[in-house]
């Protein structure tokens, strides 16, 4: 019994494992399937996949079609409409109505005199005219009279088309700027992704290369570190000067591994930004310089972009004009439901009735009739009808009244903002050109610090190496250096953040 407990055991736990295995190697719904070979990807690639791959988008997509669906419920509208029904009622207690009888009674006939001339008249073969006799009619009360039989059936075709409503005119036109909004909102959604795919690329350019110069770093110092063993080995130098150097390699280290660790965090940003499964590996492709050059030549254009620029480069101030063309068609619409609305209507179907069901069924028509007596018994009759139906709004309760001012409050609200939209833009246009110019400034004393930083560095390990120079002095060279390589490379990091924050701020970062 115990062998049996313990071999179920273990075929649950293999099959569990099996199951995960299988969980974690099957790609999220609607990912590529991700492979060994690594994904090569420049930043336009990358853009580009995360435009069709990001889940984000894929939902505001499915709505920009939801959009769709919605104007074709208002086209619908005013389209035929054409209904089918059919009823079967069991009348199993049928309701009475008094019926006063006595109203439609007159006088009771009593009788005629004969006469004997008339008699006489009659015998000689003479026609005789009698004279009735009336008396009054006998009060009766009410009586209850129930109408119909038991069962009855109904099977009709209706339909409708509707010939003037005002509101549904307007409708057909809020449904096309409807759905321009919705194309426009899906735009908004694309450079929202465009912007963070381009920082998180540029993160990782940023610290793959940054990485690379730490490991440049520690091949340099573990070097200078040897030499210098080898030197106290020889008597020419102290211990702490190896002992200060080691503390500088190992600090070195532990910074290039969190560099790695970084790197890792970095591409893992990417890979969610752009939609890509987290197990595919990938290798940018674009280099650094390529973008610090487009900064530069951007920053030498800024004049020339802030003359040319127009509000309608935004997509918010674009879905914003929309908004305004809806809340105006929205206004245009409350006033039409005053308007009086106008529809052609038809009918055509057949009723029946019977006391047994059975009887119904047999759908009796016209010229039927019984085969034992010779009575009609159609139990199946047919009705139609035409005609219009107007109907004239009078009185409300003052509704209409306050949803027209309602929207056009709307409206109002819309027109205001803008006003905010714009001087909104226009701070981000000049705090984003501030900050590209500053970063771009910021980036070539960086650059030029680290230059020197470096020459400093060669200069100090020459005269330490030739006996000249003091550990003191290599070892602060060497943080001197450091600290220029991370100053460089955050300051590179933030002007390229800084040109495509500009870059969206101007309308330009993305256009289809």
């Amino acid at each position: 019994m115990k062998n049996s407990l313990r071999l179920l055991l273990l075929v649950a736990v293999l099959s569990y494992l099996s199951l995960h295995k299988l969980l974690a190697q099957t790609p999220a719904t609607g990912q590529p399937i991700a492979t060994n070979t690594p994904l090569a990807l420049s930043l336009p690639q990358a853009v580009e996949y995360a435009l069709k791959n990001k889940s984000t988008l894929q939902s505001t997509r499915i709505d920009q079609q939801l959009a769709e669906s919605r104007i074709g419920q208002i086209k619908s509208q005013g389209l035929p409409q054409l209904n089918i029904a059919s009823t079967l009622t069991d009348n199993f207690k049928l309701q009475r109505s008094l019926v006063d009888f006595g109203a439609f009674a007159g006088p009771q006939l009593q009788g005629a005199t004969l006469t004997n001339t008339d008699i006489a008249n009659a015998q000689a073969g003479q026609p005789v005219t009698l004279q009735p006799a009336y008396k009054e009619a006998v009060a009766t009360p009410p009586q209850p009279l129930a109408f119909g039989l038991q069962y009855q059936g109904n099977a009709s075709a209706s339909a409708s088309q509707q010939l003037f409503n005002g509101s549904y005119l307007l409708g057909l036109k809020a449904a096309k700027v409807y759905q321009q909004l919705s194309v426009k909102q899906t735009t908004q959604s694309e450079i929202d992704v465009v912007e963070q795919v381009s920082k998180a690329y540029y993160s990782t350019l940023v610290a793959r290369q940054r990485l690379g110069l730490l490991s440049r770093n520690v091949e340099r110092l573990d070097t200078l570190l040897y030499q210098t063993q080898k030197t106290f080995e020889a008597g020419f130098v102290e211990k702490l000067d190896v002992q200060r150097l080691q503390v500088q390699l190992n600090n070195l280290v532990i910074e290039q591994q969190n560099a790695q660790r970084l790197i890792e965090l970095s591409v893992a940003l990417l890979k969610f930004q752009m939609g890509l499964d987290q197990r595919q590996p990938v290798e940018l492709t674009d280099a650094l310089d390529t973008a610090v050059l487009d900064a530069e030549r951007l920053k030498q254009s800024l004049v020339a972009q802030q003359s040319n620029f127009s509000y309608q480069n935004r997509i918010e101030y674009s879905v914003l004009e929309t908004q305004r063309d809806l809340a105006a068609l929205d206004v245009r619409n409350q006033l039409a439901s005053y308007l009086p609305t106008l529809n052609l209507i038809g009918a055509y179907g057949f009723i029946g009735s019977s006391n047994q069901l059975g009887t119904l069924m047999k759908f009796r028509g016209p010229g039927s009739q019984d085969a034992a007596t010779g009575f009609a018994n159609q139990n199946w009759f047919g009705f139609g009808n035409v005609g219009l139906q107007l109907q004239i709004p009078v009185f409300d309760g003052f509704r209409k009244k306050y949803l027209v001012q309602s929207a056009r409050l709307t409206l109002e609200q819309v027109n205001t903002g803008f006003t905010t939209l714009q001087q909104s833009i226009d701070l981000q246009r000049t705090q984003s050109q501030t900050t590209l110019q500053n970063d771009l400034d910021v980036l070539a004393n960086q650059k030029a610090n680290l230059e020197l930083a470096t020459e400093v560095a060669r200069v100090a390990k020459i005269k330490f190496q030739e006996g000249v120079g003091s550990n003191v002095e290599l070892i602060t060279a060497e943080t001197d250096l450091r600290q220029a390589q991370t100053n460089y490379y955050s300051s590179l990091y933030d002007a390229l953040v800084a040109k495509v924050d500009y870059d969206k701020a101007s309308g330009t970062l993305y256009t289809k």
